[in-house]
């Protein structure tokens, strides 16, 4: 057996899903009812994200947090015990994601506690891009690596979304996929099962994601959408199932070629194609938060045009962050400028490209 770590640095980004938002929890369904669509997305890590340092402690869960503002919370102490640990994911807070992949850490493995502190977060939080899923990689990866269990990425993303879902989150299987980092992934969802096959573009490609600084309620987007599973809802529950099931099947196998291909224009054209579906398919679903009024201005915003070949929401959607693909380096920074004069926030990301790789 390997030595054992005394202290680990770990960096964990944030999840953007650039194709397939809410296919992961539909596909689930199917462990119910096969004849239920599989849910398929893209999903790849983003440049932000949380960078912490790690050692092991006797019998605590100690826990250290520096915020995006700079605010610095803890330390918060809970004992490593599991009826300590589920009571504190079960009941929700800031420290619910981090006891519950404690929780399901001490009930499958012989480890101890666990000293973090989260020294510097540039990912922006509740935004849609898995703030809590990038904490909860982070947490596994701890375990994993400073008490030797030897977990693969996938196992450490399995620990990651049980943890995730004893909080009151009830979070889907693809936001944990931020633990392959900036490689993208292509991800199907076939009731408990999901498959993950990496995507290695031929060209670079840019992206520019922007915190739109408004607001949207993503545990209600999540209690609207799913109560038109699994055959409920009338028209619009109809309407819900055909988006996720082949709609987005049609959009995703042409995205994961278009990305495979490095063809920004493509990907471009099939964002804008995904959202105008979107918004006719999904949002009378949940109207109070998918029509999305500051998210559809930016989208629209003619000043944006020559920069970038096409956007979409992020994550559960909402007014939470946009989605743009430049057409290329130069695009990027114009256009992350705009968005600033615009009252967004917003973050370059670049997928470097891997020509050839298997």
């Amino acid at each position: 057996m390997s030595a054992r770590a005394e202290e680990v640095d770990l960096f964990v980004p944030g999840r953007l899903c650039l194709f397939g938002e809410h296919s992961d929890w539909a596909g689930g369904y199917r462990r119910i009812d096969s004849s239920i669509a599989k849910g398929y997305c893209l999903v790849i890590g983003t440049n932000q994200g949380i960078y912490a340092r790690a050692k092991r402690h006797p019998s605590k869960l100690v826990i250290n947090t520096t915020l995006p503002d700079g605010k610095t919370l803890g330390p918060h102490e809970i004992d490593m015990a599991p009826e300590k640990l589920l009571e504190v994911a079960e009941e929700g807070g800031f420290y619910s994601y981090t006891a519950g992949v404690a929780y399901h850490v001490l009930c499958h493995y012989n480890v101890q506690g666990l000293e973090i502190d989260s020294y510097k977060m540039d990912l922006p939080i509740r935004k849609g891009l898995s703030s809590s899923a990038a904490n909860n990689v982070l947490v596994a990866r701890a375990f994993n690596q400073l008490y030797d269990l030897k977990l693969t990425k996938r196992g450490e993303m399995e620990i990651a979304y049980q943890g995730e879902i004893l909080t009151p989150s009830r979070c889907g299987r693809m936001d944990q996929a931020c633990a392959y980092g900036n490689t993208p992934v292509f991800l199907t969802f076939d009731g408990e099962r999901m498959d993950v096959r990496e995507i290695h573009p031929e060209k670079d490609l840019y992206f520019v994601v922007a915190d739109l600084n408004a607001g949207k309620n993503t545990q209600k987007i999540l209690a609207d959408l799913n109560a038109c599973y699994p055959k409920s809802g009338g028209k619009i529950g109809e309407d819900v199932r055909y988006y996720l099931g082949p709609v987005n099947k049609d959009i995703l196998m042409r995205a994961a070629e278009a990305l495979a291909a490095g063809e920004a224009s493509k990907i471009g054209a099939l964002m804008t194609e995904a959202q105008r579906f979107f918004d006719h398919f999904m949002a009378p679903a949940c109207p109070t938060e998918l029509l999305s009024p500051r998210l559809h201005f930016v989208l629209s915003s003619p000043e944006l045009a020559d920069l970038a070949y096409g956007g979409k929401g992020v994550g559960s959607q909402g007014d939470g962050c946009v989605q743009f693909i430049a057409k290329g380096a130069k695009e990027q920074k114009k256009l992350v400028e705009k968005l600033k004069e615009l009252d967004t926030d917003p973050y370059p990301l670049v997928i470097k490209a891997e020509p050839g790789k298997a």
